[in-house]
């Protein structure tokens, strides 16, 4: 069950990346709200996986799946390029997560 709250903080992380960036340096308060609202509920899950999840584990997790749907969100909406560097590194930090979750 941590595990699971532990992937949702990080899909959370890229929600408050996301609407961090789409508040225009909180001028925009939709985007902020939102950015408030899902650190919070990041915060709060990252805090909880971290009861039995080893810190450093649960970190690298956490950040990694944020990161990498950043990215993906950002790709999609067209903010960024999709090159093959970029899919190949990507999906290093994607194994990195899974091999985390393996070895932990």
């Amino acid at each position: 069950m941590d595990w699971i709250v532990l992937i949702a903080a990080g899909v959370m992380e890229a929600v408050w990346a996301t609407a961090l960036a789409a508040s225009h340096g909180f001028r925009r308060p939709v985007p902020a709200a939102v950015f408030v609202v899902g650190l919070a509920l990041s915060m709060w899950g990252l805090a909880h996986a971290m009861l039995t999840i080893p810190v450093g584990t649960a970190y690298a997790v956490w950040v990694g799946i944020g990161a990498v749907l950043t990215v993906v969100v950002a790709i999609v909406r067209g903010d960024e390029r999709l090159t093959v560097a970029r899919a190949l590194l990507l999906a290093g930090l994607v194994g990195s997560v899974v091999g985390l979750k393996v070895v932990s």
